[in-house]
């Protein structure tokens, strides 16, 4: 770690800025319904929420053979119905005004598709505080954590910048967040509000847990060390 201060804040949105859950389940099991297949319970979309779902939905018994047509049928709903059904997690504004108030450029990095998640920040009024809007791409070429990271990076034109673990630092709520961060030596602040388990956060590496989108603000300042095995 260097004497570089914090300058940079990527912010994971489903799980971490929007409870999307309401929206994510009643467009999956209704996909599941038209497709065929049994309907996923509560406990089985909380486990598939955060990750692009062709890496989810095999862990909830849809074949690899039928992904494609899963996930489209869930977008047919999803992108009209319940990308809507969502809200912002109490104090995530304040939250935001605080971390830019002290001078942090945010910006989103998601593996939630740009043209789902674009609308979804326009709907909350949020999209002007971010200074890059990343997420994956429908097509193949980006669709992990660690990718939609990279191209982050690239838009803020801090790739491969030698303090970027100094420089930038991940909040999200699940493992891939954490993952896809460390991916580029970056530390991830895990939150305890959102979908994934304190364990699975710190097992994955996260640096911290924060109780409370108030606590994030000066989390956020903190030096980390990333721990490397």
């Amino acid at each position: 770690m260097t004497g570089s201060e914090r300058t940079h804040v990527l912010l994971d949105l489903d799980g971490t800025l929007s409870d999307s859950e309401p929206g994510i389940m009643r467009s999956l099991q209704w996909a599941c319904e038209q497709e065929g297949f049994p309907i996923p319970t509560e406990a089985e979309v909380r486990s598939v929420i955060g990750p692009p779902f062709e890496i989810g939905l095999p862990s909830i018994g849809i074949p690899d053979d039928a992904l494609e047509r899963v996930i489209n049928t869930y977008r047919s709903r999803y992108e009209r119905i319940g990308a809507f059904e969502n809200t912002l997690y109490d104090g995530i504004v304040e939250m935001l005004d605080a971390m830019a108030a002290s001078g942090l450029s945010l910006s989103i990095a998601t593996a939630k598709p740009e043209q789902t998640a674009h609308p979804i920040l326009d709907y909350f009024e949020i999209s002007g505080r971010f200074e890059v809007r990343a997420g994956a791409t429908m097509t193949s070429e980006r669709r992990t954590k660690a990718q939609v990271i990279d191209h982050a990076l690239h838009e803020l034109g801090i790739w491969g910048h030698p303090d970027l673990e100094a420089m930038v630092i991940m909040v999200g709520d699940r493992d891939h967040d954490v993952h896809g961060a460390m991916h580029h030596g970056i530390p991830c602040i895990g939150v305890r509000w959102g979908y994934g388990s304190i364990e699975e956060l710190l097992t994955a590496g996260a640096v911290a847990i924060a109780d409370t989108p108030a606590d994030v603000a000066a989390m956020v300042a903190e030096p980390y060390r990333l721990i490397r095995s």
